[in-house]
């Protein structure tokens, strides 16, 4: 493990997604799923979130249209709320990526995807 690039991961994690979410996420790791969150941790949070080729923004946007297509709900619904309460999308930005996406993906991936994206918004008051 990259001890450097953990810690850069766990911070831009902690900025992204809360410190709740991350410290909720870290109590249920355990022996068997500690490599998979230091690698995930160091590479994807660390490697790739703390690139200066794009913003914050710009990933997120990426990341809500990839997992519209790849059908990942959980993530979807915690990356939502990271963009709109950390990564500066707006709800019409999020409606945005979701239609663009459905195009692409297909009406039942987006159906689902604007349904959660309902779900967060309505949580966040928004």
């Amino acid at each position: 493990m990259n001890k450097g690039l953990f810690d850069l991961g766990e911070k831009t994690r902690r900025e992204i997604l809360g410190s709740k979410h991350v410290e909720k996420s870290a109590a249920a790791v355990d022996e068997f799923s500690l490599p998979f969150r230091e690698l995930v941790t160091q590479y994807c949070w660390g490697e790739i979130w703390s690139r200066p080729g794009l913003d914050r923004r710009t990933r997120s946007i990426i990341n809500l249209a990839l997992l519209t297509a790849l059908n990942r709900p959980v993530e979807l619904k915690l990356h939502i709320r990271a963009a709109i309460t950390n990564n500066g999308l707006t709800k019409e930005d999020v409606r945005e990526v979701l239609l663009q996406t459905m195009i692409y993906c297909g009406v039942p991936a987006a159906v689902d995807s604007f349904r959660i994206a309902q779900e967060v918004f309505k949580e966040e008051g928004k």
